[in-house]
């Protein structure tokens, strides 16, 4: 049985804040020119991204990739619209949960997956501000256990 590298690029720690991730799910990303080169050297920022659904295919929006330092022309724009690949079907299912129910998609994370680069798509529904703040409460209770437990041993 084969395993698979799994090696985290980035990380989107702002929209487990700021959503509830219900689901998750693992899609392939078109890349072009020196783009894979900069992710291997890991520059990229999923902060502000998000993803949307046009004419039956899925674009992720917001997310930078700085230019490679010595790609020259071969360069893209850093923000450009980048298309997801996923099965129509798939699309479609999340196409009617974001319609029907108010949901949005999320970049979770990039990921290299042996020498592939793969997002991991949440959908998620957002949060209300006491949601955040309950949220704060419990990771900083977490938090003062851990030290006590720490001091103490």
């Amino acid at each position: 049985m084969k395993t698979e590298n799994f090696k985290t690029i980035s990380e989107n720690r702002k929209a487990r804040h700021e959503y509830f991730v219900l689901e998750s799910m693992e899609t392939g990303i078109e890349l072009m020119g020196t783009e894979v080169k900069s992710l291997r050297l890991g520059q990229v920022n999923l902060k502000d991204s998000w993803c949307s659904i046009d004419n039956g295919e899925l674009f992720i929006k917001g997310m930078h990739i700085s230019p490679y330092e010595k790609g020259n022309i071969f360069n893209r724009d850093p923000m450009r619209v980048r298309k997801l690949l996923m099965h129509r079907k798939e699309i479609n299912r999340l196409f009617g949960k974001i319609k029907q129910d108010g949901l949005t998609l999320i970049p979770l994370s990039l990921y290299f997956k042996g020498s592939i680069v793969k997002v991991q798509l949440g959908l998620c529904k957002g949060k209300k501000l006491y949601d955040k703040r309950e949220d704060a409460a419990r990771k900083d209770a977490k938090r003062q256990i851990e030290r006590a437990v720490k001091n103490n041993y």
